[in-house]
């Protein structure tokens, strides 16, 4: 297996970051051509397989609560066997898939890897209720800490304890999603708010905003993430610099989109929450100090308490 990516993948999967995520495709750009062609790879993959299971293109809204339920039992099991493929033979795949051949075959992904953000597709598949913040930080482990996990593998990063970190770093990412998305997502007939935060309640479907409590939950799943941003931080120091440099900009604008609920209140919800290309460019220049300070010792900051990704 070459250690440089093929241009044609690289350059298609360029394309689906641009499309798919505008803060992920400005971070990215911070790092190594090399590195930021595996990333992009990796992520037109983790793209691609989300909106297979949703029946979308790139996250656009209309997804798969218009479908009936075996049709996206179909696609999950679709996707589940071509991935398989993929990772255990050489037979001919789609780009997106041939992308997540050569990351792995590159950087030696376990096989479980791919397969639990499968699994994560498979609880929406499902059904799947959220009755306490550690079921919801499963979920978020599977659609998006295990994508963290799989990042920083790209980035170089053999030790367990940094893909724990690095794993926090994309719960607080998928805490902060389901915080945004919330009014969204209850749109598609789904709720990731812990029900144990919400009495009663749930995210009404028709509304423009959340109720008291709905918001109430959603201020909670943001002061749930927060500790794991923090942790994230700490993983940055065993990182290249500029690979560094482009997760600490990634922090930071998704963080800003939390800080936008907050400071917005329930009315925040009446528009896409989102960051400004002015702002992001800001932070961009900002990530560069905290990348800075990651040479330095890092912080004795534990992890205890935090949930744990599965080994």
């Amino acid at each position: 297996m070459t250690d440089i990516a093929d241009p044609t993948l690289a350059r298609d999967s360029g394309e689906v970051i641009r499309k798919g995520s505008k803060s992920f495709a400005a971070a990215s750009l911070l790092m190594p051509r090399a590195m930021r062609d595996d990333t992009v790879m990796l992520y037109a993959w983790c793209r691609h397989a989300d909106d297979v299971i949703d029946g979308q293109d790139m996250g656009s809204a209309g997804g798969n609560e218009g479908l009936p339920p075996e049709d996206a039992a179909a696609r999950l099991a679709d996707l589940r066997a071509e991935t398989l493929a993929t990772l255990r033979t050489d037979a001919p795949v789609g780009a997106p898939f041939q992308a997540l051949r050569a990351v792995a075959r590159r950087h030696d992904f376990p096989e479980r890897w791919p397969m639990d953000l499968i699994a994560g597709f498979a609880m929406d598949v499902d059904g799947a209720r959220y009755q306490t913040p550690d079921d919801t930080l499963r979920y978020a482990y599977h659609v998006a800490g295990v994508v963290g996990v799989m990042m920083a593998r790209v980035m170089g990063v053999r030790d367990d304890a940094v893909l724990d970190r690095a794993c926090d770093l994309g719960l607080a990412f998928q805490l902060t999603n389901i915080a945004r998305d919330v009014m969204d997502d209850a749109r598609m007939g789904r709720v990731y708010l812990p029900a144990a935060w919400m009495g009663n309640e749930t995210p009404d479907a028709a509304a423009a905003t959340p109720s008291p409590a709905v918001y109430a939950a959603t201020l909670r799943l943001l002061d749930l993430a927060e500790p794991y941003y923090a942790s994230a931080r700490i993983g940055l120091a065993a990182l290249p610099y500029r690979a560094a440099w482009s997760i600490a900009a990634a922090l930071r604008i998704y963080r800003a989109i939390g800080l936008r609920i907050r400071a917005g209140g329930p009315g925040a919800y009446r528009r896409r929450i989102g960051t400004g290309k002015a702002a992001k460019v800001a932070m961009i220049a900002a990530a560069q100090g905290d990348a800075l300070l990651s040479r330095r010792a890092p912080p004795d900051l534990s992890r205890a308490g935090l949930w744990t990704r599965p080994r």
